[in-house]
């Protein structure tokens, strides 16, 4: 038994590891009280167990995130069928005395006194007191471990948690701390011998063992249904929407299929899961919140008709078991993304329709990383907080790698020194430990009976939200059903572009409406004009599309699917661009295979793909290509993977096929085990991709004000989104008090086109709520700082804001004009001074530079309309034979750019290269930094807001890049501009 205190959160991965090996794991928990002794609690059957999960849901839901409160009383009530085992204090008097009488007798034979040997030196004279307590009460004396670590030589890292958790340093810790290293896993020997004068204690290990039967399989699971027979209701909504999705009559390729899937969700029992998440899409199209389906669940044609994904099952080749199989006995998993900052509405609908008792999101585990190891355990043993910083920003991203010594050295720090060597050690060792319990990012767990009897249900750190301690991994171990609730900023984005196009062209589009096949649209794709674009704007994305040049709605399908690490680890991509560029003949290996890879040019690009080779060449079910597919990693670990090469390979060859074929494929679908992407998922969001991308296409101006709404979204910042509309031809107008909304809008130009208005969203430290009210009371316009300070009762920080953010154009001052009425206005007036009018005299402020403007910009906007702060560097880049990135076009061999950092990126499949995006007033520079380079210069890689880069061009068609030798901080570069530090960020991906 492994009690953790106050949650059973790890209760579903002990289970499963002691399943594994097979031993019987006796479930219980450590309940710690406000107002008496701690107890361990064994539930002795299903019943008790799920008074226990109710006791904890209790205590969770009246305390805050992570915080369980429970009182003796609370755990009377709940105390029928559990065996408690109550724990004694470091000095047990008669008050704890009393408490253990007053237990043994209300759960008589249910109660036990613990007893541990703490080698404290003290440990026999303690123990015969506990026993005396323990006789006296008529609680057995229990032997127990009060286990806190495996092994003895994690006892370091046991201190550092402890000081985590207390917020302290090693050295403040003092009597926090345990006093030796025996808080560990000991063999039942060890126990005997340590418990020899009481044997009995150590045998009651084994009765309470024997008596508390209960097991994670004996928890019963059941879907809700409501209403009529649920296979009846789905097979009605099922046929009923493939009339309306077919007007012109369902295909027979597509009635087959609605048929066998309808027959195998009968058998299943899976109706009631397909319905509860139909009667969401529906109450969010009621809402006029865009929604749809992903993942494998776009395989099935149940699901489009449903209206739950788009994804055509007569125009795409759809494999119903990537989603649901007949012999993989797992519950299906529906993903549905709707637009994120409705999202919320659909989630309160769930906890409204079936109630906080019946439904909860599932929880997430998030683990230590090299960055959040080094803070933690930096500021324990006490390194200064620039130290920590900086072996902070010497990690990239989400890495689990330890520092090395030679990155210690670079930061002018030496790894020897035995503080900062222990710490570098222990950060290497909690790296990967679990942090803390969060909310996935939308999974929900519906049950028929209650959820809190299954599972303890807590607070979010989100107000409105409740949380099951489970998390995915747990949830598919017991064969729970989940509901992914999740958001998509694209469909935000959409849903907007589309009410502008409503309310300023006349256009009444939907995601079904759309004008398909538009050549124009395409054209652009094919040039990489893609900024803002679903799916298609980084980097990878931009350098494949020239290449790719897609023509078609299929196109984007293979688009969407082949930057991705299954086609990359599976060597795909290059036979694939080959072919289809007529440099490489298109072979299949057999005419059954041609039906398989024929839209592909003969190269497997999908799952479902491969694992209809594996069914076609191989003989595998589809069942059994399924398990292949999914299981791939777990092979690798438990060595099965030699046992599906050999069937793999035994049923292709007696098909025909040669064996080096057949190992090249079974190496294709071994990277596609974890990283390959589903046809059906890529089918999903390429819609996506050809709806933003024809807005963009027609109606930049439209689609340009519809991203800056939806922010934080995208790989590109605000700065970016307007000066590529800027590109297009949009006019661009700043943020004003006079003309503003909260969110950016369009407004008429002269020439008859659409201008961009920024909105109020973009200053920096303005609230959403002053920004409204700013608006509200309006009028005719504000004509001074004082007339909008009046009428829209704005605080000082809101005044400050505005002013820093230039928004007064519109009554002809300037920043630091209404900077210094501002501070007029909201000064204190002296008490001698109070009621009388006092006339200032006139100042006359010296003009700001336009760098200074620009600066001000950024920290207040984060762009600016005036000028790119690079075009005011250009005289001194041009002194340094840096080169505009407009010249790149026209570049060969070594030269030097230099540019603000847009954004990074180190794929997993990159092999540690890094792809930089640097931005100077004539366009972008797209940078390779190799692993080798990346460590010569990694903590300006990894920090900088400017750099120089000096390498040699790379082409490829139409592609382009730097590929780095050195690199140079330009940042003080940038501060000389104005008196404020220029504020730019990068967005950094992994």
């Amino acid at each position: 038994a492994i009690t953790d205190r106050n949650t059973l959160a790890g209760v579903v991965q002990a289970h499963a590891a002691a399943r594994d090996i097979g031993l019987r794991l006796v479930v219980g928990v450590r309940l710690d009280l406000t107002d008496g002794a701690s107890l361990l609690c064994y539930p002795t059957d299903a019943t008790a167990y799920s008074r226990l999960t109710r006791l904890l849901t209790l205590g969770k839901r009246r305390a805050p995130k992570g915080e369980c409160h429970l009182a003796r009383a609370d755990v009377e009530a709940h105390a029928e069928g559990q065996l408690l085992i109550v724990l004694p204090p470091d000095n047990p008097d008669a008050a704890f005395a009393e408490e253990l009488r007053r237990w043994a007798e209300r759960h008589r034979r249910r109660t036990y006194l613990a007893a541990q040997w703490r080698f404290g030196g003290d440990d026999q004279r303690r123990l015969a007191i506990l026993a005396g307590l323990a006789q006296e009460a008529g609680a057995p004396l229990v032997a127990t471990n009060d286990v806190h670590y495996h092994a003895p030589a994690r006892r370091p890292l046991q201190d550092v948690l402890t000081c985590i958790r207390e917020g302290c340093t090693l050295s403040e810790a003092g009597w926090r701390l345990a006093a030796n290293a025996e808080r560990h896993l000991k063999p039942p020997e060890e126990m005997a011998r340590l418990f020899a004068r009481y044997p009995e204690a150590v045998a009651r290990s084994t009765e309470i063992a024997e008596r508390c039967r209960f097991a994670m399989t004996d928890l019963s699971y059941a879907y809700p249904a409501e209403g009529e027979d649920p296979q009846r209701r789905l097979e009605r909504l099922a046929w009923d929407g493939a009339a309306r999705r077919y007007p012109q009559g369902i295909p027979d390729k597509v009635r087959q299929s609605i048929a066998d899937e309808l027959a195998l969700i009968g058998r299943k029992d899976y109706a009631p899961y397909f319905l509860t998440v139909h009667d969401i899409v529906r109450f969010a199209d009621s809402r006029g919140i865009l929604s749809q389906g992903r993942g494998s669940a776009a395989n099935s044609a149940v699901c489009y008709c449903l209206h739950i994904t788009h994804v055509d099952p007569n125009r795409f080749q759809l494999l119903f078991a990537r989603f649901v199989s007949e012999a993989r006995d797992e519950p299906p998993d529906i993903d549905v993304d709707f637009e994120h900052d409705r999202r919320e509405e659909v989630i309160q609908h769930i906890y409204a329709h079936y109630g906080r008792d019946h439904a909860g999101l599932a929880a997430t585990v998030i683990h230590y990383r090299a960055r959040s190891a080094i803070r933690d355990v930096g500021k324990v043993m006490g390194l200064s907080d620039d130290v920590v910083a900086a072996l902070a920003r010497t990690t990239w991203g989400w890495s689990s790698e330890p520092i090395p010594d030679e990155r210690v050295r670079q930061l002018g720090l030496d790894p020897d020194d035995p503080t900062l060597a222990l710490a570098l050690r222990l950060a290497g060792e909690l790296t990967g430990f679990p942090r803390h319990l969060s909310q996935h990012v939308g999974g929900f767990i519906i049950s028929r009976a209650r959820l809190d009897d299954l599972v303890p249900i807590e607070n979010a750190a989100m107000a409105g939200r409740t949380v099951i301690e489970w998390d995915k991994d747990d949830i598919e171990a017991l064969r729970m059903m989940k509901v992914d609730v999740l958001a998509l900023g694209m469909l935000s984005c959409l849903r907007r572009a589309f009410e502008l196009l409503r309310d300023h062209h006349g256009l009444d589009l939907t995601l079904a409406t759309v004008p398909p096949d538009d050549p124009a649209v395409y054209e652009m794709l094919s040039r990489a004009d893609t900024i803002g674009v679903f799916q298609v704007e980084s980097r990878a994305q931009m350098t494949m599309l020239p290449r790719l040049r897609p023509k078609e709605f299929y196109d984007l399908v293979i688009e969407v699917a082949i930057v991705r690490p299954g086609p990359i680890q599976g060597d795909m991509v290059h036979p694939y661009l080959r072919r289809r560029e007529g440099r490489e003949k298109v072979e299949y290996p057999s005419r059954e295979l041609e039906g398989v890879l024929k839209r592909t040019l003969g190269v497997p690009l999908f799952q479902e793909q491969v694992m209809q080779v594996a069914i076609v060449a191989a003989g595998f079910t589809p069942a059994e290509a399924d398990q292949l597919r999914r299981s791939m990693a777990a092979f690798r670990r438990n060595g099965r993977v030699t046992e599906f090469r050999e069937k793999l390979v035994r049923g292709m060859v007696a098909k025909g096929y040669g064996a080096d074929f057949a190992e090249r494929v079974f190496r294709q679908i071994e990277g596609f085990g974890e990283y390959g992407f589903p046809e059906s998922h890529a089918a999903a969001f390429a819609n996506l991709v050809y709806a933003s991308a024809w807005i963009k296409c027609h109606y930049p101006a439209v689609f340009a004000c519809a991203l800056l709404n939806s922010q934080p979204m995208g790989f590109y910042a605000p700065a970016q989104i307007v000066r590529d509309a800027q590109e297009h031809g949009v006019a661009v107008r700043p943020v004003d008090v006079n003309h503003s909304e909260w969110d950016c809008t369009l407004e008429p130009s002269p020439d008859g086109a659409l201008a961009l208005r920024l909105g109020l969203r973009q200053v920096r430290g303005l609230a959403e709520a002053a920004a409204r009210r700013l608006v509200d009371r309006r009028g005719d316009g504000y004509g001074s700082p004082q007339s909008l300070w009046q009428r829209a009762k704005l605080d000082t920080r809101a005044l400050d804001a505005l002013a820093r953010a230039d928004a007064f154009g519109s009554i002809g001052l300037s920043r630091r004009d209404v900077l210094w009425a501002v501070k007029a206005l909201t000064a204190e007036v002296p008490p001698l001074l109070a009621g009388l009018e006092v006339a200032e005299a006139p100042v006359s402020l010296p003009q700001a530079s336009v760098g200074e403007e620009v600066v001000y910009d950024y920290a207040s906007l984060k762009l600016s309309l005036k000028a790119h702060p690079m075009a005011l560097l250009r005289p001194q880049l041009t002194a340094m034979r840096i080169q505009p990135a407009a010249r790149l076009a026209q570049a060969n061999g070594k030269l030097s750019v230099a540019g603000l950092v847009l954004m990074r990126q180190r794929p997993g499949t990159a092999s540690g290269v890094i792809f930089m995006t640097l931005e100077d007033e004539t366009g972008s520079a797209n940078v390779v930094v190799w692993p080798q380079v990346f460590e010569r210069f990694r903590q300006l890689v990894l920090t900088s807001n400017c750099l120089k880069v000096e390498g040699k061009v790379q082409r490829e068609g139409d592609v382009i890049h730097v590929i780095a030798d050195r690199l140079t901080d330009l940042s003080p570069a940038l501060r000389s501009l104005g008196q404020d530090e220029m504020k730019l960020r990068s967005r950094d991906f992994h």
